[in-house]
């Protein structure tokens, strides 16, 4: 099921657009570089923090509480109790001496799928071509239908039941109290099979016009799960268990709770297990590596994206002998791709400058190095003697 649309876009049409690209480009070079330069401050506070943590931590014997331990930061691996039963009370399902229950809900609905192709015109203009289709499929989220270019044929239910995690009132490890949703998260998970009784409770609290049943390890609300129909949902449940738990924090009276290092950080890991001090923390840098990685990454796409939507104009001006303004874009790009290499470099250097000097120097010698090669490269290109004809 799909439909084609085509639009055509005048040249002068692309240059306004090209100037409000410009515009939005200005502003993601301002972001990109103020990502850039908070991400490493991020992540060298946090290497610090840690690093003190590490030297500071002191193991202790979870089973009873030294009050001469209040104040430091503390390593215990015990096992876990909690109090409270966790409990979903849309469904009335509730999960005995787990530490969290979660819900996962889909629905089946309509998707909408979109491909576009674009031609450039003798004079500057270009004409899209943008197919639409349809599919039903099982989505964990709510699509929203009305945003759909032929809506009324393809309509989803307003609403849906959110997928949603319940945890214990309180979680100790040995004797100490630590925050029940931190236990959740490194808890194993596994599946709870619905009785005739949640099935029951969960027609009750939905209301549904359509009938509910178990299906194998879901409820499935709706007629068939082999023959679906929109609005249909499959609610499914686990119980999250952990049997022993290891944390470092602060010891503060008979809980854990987060240290704060020199630099103003807080100090708070978890792991499933007997895992000990050293291997927490070396987890932990190991996770503020790769987030800084990640963040490093966003920044310079950012910035990339930001450089070419800035250059983007020319490529527009010179489209009208299409051709031209193909070989532009193509050079355009690749001078956005080189630039977002040095500035990236430089702006990344910059960010250290407060905390390891003598990297970040090193990072702008090396940048400058490149920058240098590539004026002198490009000089030598244009006083290239030419050929004789």
């Amino acid at each position: 099921m799909s439909f084609t649309e085509t639009t055509t876009t005048s040249w002068f049409g692309r240059i306004k657009k090209a100037l409000v690209g410009l515009l939005v480009g200005l502003l993601s070079l301002v972001i990109s570089i103020g990502l850039l330069i908070w991400n490493e401050g991020r992540a060298i506070q946090t290497y610090r923090a840690l690093a003190e943590g590490a030297a500071a931590v002191v193991s202790i014997d979870a089973t009873s509480r030294d009050p001469g331990n209040d104040g430091k930061l503390v390593h215990i691996s015990a096992p876990v109790s909690v109090e409270g039963v966790p409990r979903d009370s849309l469904f009335g399902i509730s999960a005995e001496k787990a530490v969290g229950l979660s819900r996962s809900v889909e629905m089946y609905q309509w998707v909408e799928n979109s491909e576009s192709k674009t031609e450039k015109k003798i004079g500057g203009g270009e004409e899209t071509t943008t197919t639409y289709s349809y599919q039903k499929e099982w989505r964990a989220g709510r699509v929203d239908s009305s945003r759909f270019k032929r809506a009324d044929d393809h309509a989803n239910p307003d609403s849906m039941p959110e997928a949603q995690t319940f945890v214990a009132d309180a979680a100790r490890v040995g004797v100490f109290s630590v925050p029940a949703e931190m236990v959740a998260d490194i808890g194993q998970r596994s599946a709870i099979s619905p009785t005739d009784a949640d099935v029951a409770s969960a027609a009750t609290q939905l209301s549904a016009d359509r009938p509910v049943k178990r299906d194998g390890q879901t409820i499935y609300v709706g007629q068939s799960a082999k023959t679906p129909d929109v609005g249909d949902l499959r609610l499914s449940f686990e119980r999250i268990d952990a049997m022993e738990a290891s944390f470092i924090g602060k010891q503060q009276g008979e809980a854990l709770v987060a240290y704060v290092s020199k630099n103003g950080r807080d100090i708070f890991l978890s792991a499933g297990g007997d895992a000990d001090a050293a291997r927490m923390f070396q987890s932990a840098q190991s996770e503020n590596t790769v987030i800084t990685w990640i963040l490093r990454l966003v920044g310079l796409l950012v910035m990339f994206i930001g450089f070419v939507l800035v250059f983007s104009i020319f490529s527009v001006l010179a489209d009208i002998i299409p051709f031209v303004g193909s070989i532009v874009s193509f050079g355009t790009t690749l001078f956005a791709f080189v630039l977002t290499l040095l500035l990236g470099a430089v702006v990344i250097a910059i960010g250290w400058i407060a905390y390891r000097p003598m990297l970040a120097i090193g990072i702008l010698a090396v940048a400058g190095v490149v920058a240098f090669w590539l004026v002198r490269r490009r000089r030598s290109a244009v006083a290239a003697p030419q050929p004789a004809g």
